[in-house]
């Protein structure tokens, strides 16, 4: 009992998604107070008709560090919710669900988000006992409160997208990711790619200050409420989206080039403009977007997509420019990044 408590101080002291994901498997596969074979944390992503299963974190017994699923991995090529019955169960009815006769799989429902969409999956030799379940389910509750702890730190309240303090931790893991092959079997939603491809897109909304001062403050809000609503359904599930602050949102995304970035970055662009917005009517957005570089920095990428917007918005509003084609074009001189960079935040 000690050694569980001790684990579970640890996961409490944790503030990070994936290290949090990762102490939690170890700890249900290490514990001595049951013995399992196989840990499974796995959350169902994607639209509510085409859902499937992200691995957020797997341990078997003799493996010394979890696996989990690439963070920008294409979803159409994890497994479909329905190609796992069990799993799809749990979720539905929100119980525990328990399978076979040994091995055994038993399936605890998590509740995060104010939905069941995760699960902890577990296999073992002989079935749990009501006490192992009942203790494995408060760890479980513990887990839900601690992650509810980071969802209040880390979202914005008006929106509920991303809020600015988390971004700098995203951009180091794509920064990294940049930098690295893409594993064997991983391909691209818009297109393969050797190297894996990490995108920052800034996006400003076109004379907003006129929606607050005409309409109101709350009118304005419920703009950016729908705004964030495109956002969620235009871009895919594990595309990173941010507030942060006003009228100003942030995208961090991967795609396999630039003409997959822009095409993605027109539809939404194009999709907000035809958007008939309550009382409001018809409004338009800017935006600016770079490539990630290799020893890239929160600061440089954020200024260069920075200028491009700023560029947008000073040349007839309603569009996407790139940082790169425009100093390709000679419309703007080339960012000199700082190796001594500081944070913003």
């Amino acid at each position: 009992m000690n050694t569980l408590l001790n684990d579970i101080s640890r996961l409490s002291g944790l503030r990070d998604r994936q290290s949090m994901d990762f102490a939690l498997s170890r700890l249900m596969l290490n514990t001595q107070l049951w013995r399992f074979s196989t840990v499974r944390l796995l959350r169902a992503v994607g639209p509510l008709n085409d859902q499937h299963w992200l691995t957020l974190a797997s341990l078997t017994a003799g493996q010394t560090e979890p696996r989990r699923d690439h963070v920008w991995l294409d979803l159409s090529h994890l497994p479909c919710l329905s190609e796992h019955l069990q799993r799809e169960a749990c979720i539905v009815t929100e119980a525990v669900v328990r399978h076979g006769t040994g091995p055994y799989l038993t399936l605890f429902p998590i509740n995060t988000e104010a939905n069941v969409c995760s699960l902890l999956e577990v296999e073992s030799e002989t079935a749990l006992s009501p006490d192992i379940e009942a203790k494995v389910d408060s760890v479980l509750r513990l887990y839900e409160n601690l992650q509810s702890l980071l969802d209040y730190g880390e979202k914005d309240t008006l929106t509920e997208l991303l809020n600015r303090k988390t971004f700098d931790s995203a951009f180091w893991r794509a920064a990294q990711a940049q930098e690295a092959p893409v594993e064997e079997g991983q391909t691209e939603r818009r297109g393969q790619s050797e190297q894996a491809n990490y995108w920052l897109a800034m996006i400003d909304i076109d004379h907003f200050k006129s929606v607050n001062d005409n309409y109101g403050h709350l009118i304005g809000d419920e703009v950016l409420l729908l705004l964030a609503r495109h956002m969620r359904t235009s871009f895919r599930f594990l595309d990173q989206l941010y507030r942060f602050g006003g009228e100003e949102f942030v995208i961090l995304m991967r795609c396999a080039d630039h003409a997959a970035a822009t095409g993605a970055l027109e539809r939404f662009r194009t999709q907000i403009a035809a958007h008939d917005f309550p009382q409001v009517g018809h409004i338009t957005i800017s935006i600016g977007f770079t490539p990630l570089r290799d020893n890239d920095t929160p600061s440089g990428a954020f200024d260069r997509a920075d200028k491009a917007v700023y560029y947008a918005k000073g040349h007839g509003r309603n569009q996407v420019c790139s940082y790169t084609t425009l100093v390709s074009a000679g419309e703007l001189e080339a960012q000199v990044d700082n190796s001594e960079d500081v944070d913003f935040f």
